[in-house]
């Protein structure tokens, strides 16, 4: 080790003419790179360009056979009012259900032909399709995936016919407890407010909508500044920023009506419960207001629901898991699951745990989410935050081993943050954060706030709210 130190020294200490050095193209980035400190720094670097029409690109090359290429939108359900709510995932289904110059057999016959895969998603905040091929094939990708965000036919048979989808996707996203307690507790946490809406809307607007609802929800926020292109893997960024020139020279950011605006979202700490005595489990969650993407204290708070943890009944018994909630758990026959969340928007956030108990236990884990909650604030311990940190760190680089994962970190990066703050930077931020951080942070957000709780299921032991709140603080004498 002390060899390649000196090694590296004496590389440093050389002028650049003198040093010359053959990479592979994993590492070519380095030769753009401002010194050899900033390019080890960042292997390989995100690159980014703003074209003409205000439309951002931004890829990581690491030479790959393989690619991952994109279109980040800022527009979701957020956007969205209580008359058309829906139509950001319903614009998401007709996207692929042909455009003016290809219908939806032969769409679907291109990408097959590639031996690619096509694919979208909504959120609350943004909308995203992307394509996963082969390198040789970006070009290709990037034509259909501009095609199809641009000249949606959407046509009144395949509007009809697409309702049914939806509908039947509702169905099953009822069947999953957890995601209809997450709906009400945004709907408890955000009463009032755009992010109170489902992502999916209700019955009666996925009925209602129109081609001219989905035509003007394109041209409301579609719009050149609001989109990111992002490719990762084996991307060309000159060539993706060509390509994205070339496909995508229509879009503007010219309003015929009133420009959107996103609407700060308050938090109410409030609950919902819905009881249904013919489950056999209590599902519930609580959370507090946490913070937005750019706010200081995100990470941080990241490492205090790193904290908590997860746990379930298939892991391995309480005395080899490091947390104290999970070990409480085990040993105590609390839950059969539990998980603790950080959900980020642009100003505001949800933090809190979501558990899945039996009816006669939920008090008691109710107490001890709680007194964790405060043990956060008051006595979290320098050795707990280290070891948080370090699995903190470890998932947020494991998951990005692909370059799907790569991708999607990029453009949503771009969106929330305005660039793509690189692993190391990230990772630095992480190791800086000390146990007094976590328990300031955790005194701002937690101590004595008025949680948001949302329940589904055999309840009744499940504490008032009253209750809840009164173990949102300590009393000390």
């Amino acid at each position: 080790m002390a060899s390649l130190i000196k090694v590296a020294r004496s590389l440093a200490k050389l002028p650049k003419n003198v040093v010359s050095l053959k990479v592979s193209n994993h590492a070519a980035a380095l030769s753009t790179a401002a010194n050899p400190n900033e390019a080890l720094l960042n292997v390989p670097p995100t690159k980014c360009t703003t074209l003409n029409n205000g439309i951002r690109v931004a890829t990581e090359d690491w030479g790959s056979q393989t690619a991952t290429v994109g279109i980040w939108i800022d527009a979701g359900s957020r956007y969205e009012n209580a008359s058309n709510n829906g139509v950001a995932h319903f614009m998401e289904h007709m996207a692929f259900k042909g455009t003016g110059s290809r219908n939806q057999s032969q769409l679907e016959i291109e990408i097959e032909d590639l031996g690619a895969q096509l694919n979208a998603y909504t959120s609350r905040e943004q909308t995203v399709y992307y394509s996963k091929c082969l390198s040789k094939d970006v070009p290709k990708a990037m034509e259909i995936l501009a095609d199809i965000i641009q000249n949606a036919k959407l046509g009144e048979a395949e509007i009809e016919r697409e309702r049914g989808v939806i509908l039947r996707e509702m169905q099953e996203v009822e069947s999953n407890l957890q995601e209809v307690v997450f709906d009400h507790l945004h709907a408890i946490a955000y009463q009032g407010t755009p992010l109170a809406n489902t992502i999916l809307g209700p019955t009666a607007n996925i009925k209602s909508i129109s081609s001219r609802d989905l035509r003007d929800y394109l041209t409301n926020h579609y719009k050149a500044s609001r989109i990111v292109v992002a490719g990762a893997g084996g991307v060309n960024h000159e060539e993706l920023s060509k390509l994205a020139e070339t496909h995508l020279n229509k879009l503007n950011n010219d309003y015929t009506g009133e420009v959107p605006i996103l609407e700060p979202c308050r938090f109410t700490g409030s609950e919902i419960r819905v009881r249904d005595d013919s489950l056999p489990l209590a599902h519930v969650a609580i959370a507090v207001e946490g913070a937005g993407w750019t706010d200081p204290d995100t990470l941080t708070l990241m490492v205090a629901s790193t904290l908590l943890g997860a746990w379930d009944r298939s892991q391995a018994s309480a005395k080899q898991n490091a947390t104290t909630l999970a070990r409480a758990s085990a040993e105590g026959d609390l839950c059969h699951s539990y998980q603790s969340f950080n959900t980020c928007y642009k100003d505001t956030g949800l933090w809190g745990v979501y558990f899945v108990s039996d009816p006669l236990k939920i008090e008691m884990m109710m107490f001890n989410v709680q007194q964790e909650f405060m043990r956060l604030c008051t006595s979290v311990t320098d050795a707990e935050v280290n070891r948080a940190k370090a699995l903190l760190t470890a998932n947020t680089l494991l998951q990005l081993d692909t370059s799907t994962a790569v991708c999607e970190d990029v453009g949503r990066q771009l969106l929330c943050y305005g660039r793509r703050i690189p692993p190391h930077e990230l990772a630095h931020r992480i190791n800086s954060i000390t146990a007094a951080n976590v328990r300031d942070v955790c005194y701002k957000y937690l101590y004595d706030r008025c949680p948001a709780v949302a329940a589904v299921g055999p309840i009744e032991q499940l504490p008032d709210y009253n209750r809840v709140r009164s173990q949102m603080y300590w009393l000390r004498v």
